[in-house]
């Protein structure tokens, strides 16, 4: 009788846990946006938008997010007879919901709008786990964006996107967001997701992180 008592214990067991991993499998499922974990590695050198987007479906189905077109919101600029990209143009309609469910906005204007809802809470990985921002150590709260604030391209010569997100060393800036909603001050910049300042320094890893970031950058689900 204890025999048979441990193995039905076992057997309830199991079929409580089962549940459980089901759950998580579908949470995960149900993801539509997140900040990249880690970035490239170099920088802001991401192997260009195309390897952005390849950065974004790696963590997702790595996470265990599957059938999915993942999109990095990045911008580039039109340089070499190349046209500028909208990052706002690439990440699809939404809605968009993080790895706990959680809606961001409801599309692309709700987005770019007052009332989006992304903020140091929100704005988790694909893991579902939240990212360091400004009091934290170390910072990380700047987002590879390359973006103005409704999500264009900037116009002109001065680069904003490290050379198209190639560059990797002391010559460029790029563009960054602070997912944390929080800066030096209480201007709208400081607390612009998308647009809050240029980095210092260049596109390399150690620039980045001198005014508080990680080379990380935002990724949506288009389809």
């Amino acid at each position: 009788m204890q025999g048979l008592d441990r193995l039905s214990l076992i057997a309830i067991g199991l079929v409580a846990v089962a549940p459980l991993g089901g759950a998580q499998a579908q949470s995960a499922q149900g993801t539509t946006f997140f900040v990249t974990s880690t970035g490239s590695g170099k920088g802001a050198d991401l192997g260009g938008l195309d390897g952005a987007d390849r950065h974004c479906q790696t963590l997702a189905e790595a996470a265990g997010i599957r059938g999915k077109m993942w999109r990095a919101y990045l911008s580039t600029q039109a340089t070499g007879g190349a046209t500028a990209t909208n990052a706002k143009d690439r990440i699809g309609r939404g809605p968009w919901q993080n790895a706990k469910g959680v809606v961001i906005a409801k599309d692309v204007a709700d987005l770019h709008g007052a009332g989006n809802n992304l903020t140091k809470q929100t704005a988790l990985t694909e893991k579902g786990e939240p990212v360091k921002g400004r009091g934290d150590q170390p910072n990380e709260h700047d987002m590879l964006t390359g973006s103005q604030p409704d999500g264009t391209a900037f116009a002109g010569s001065q680069d904003m996107t490290c050379g198209n997100w190639t560059k990797s060393g002391t010559e460029g800036a790029a563009m960054l967001g602070h997912h944390d909603r929080t800066g030096l001050d209480e201007s709208p910049p400081a607390k612009s997701w998308n647009s809050s300042h240029a980095s210092r320094g260049g596109c390399s890893q150690d620039a980045l992180k001198g005014t508080g970031g990680a080379g990380l950058f935002y990724c949506f689900a288009a389809n």
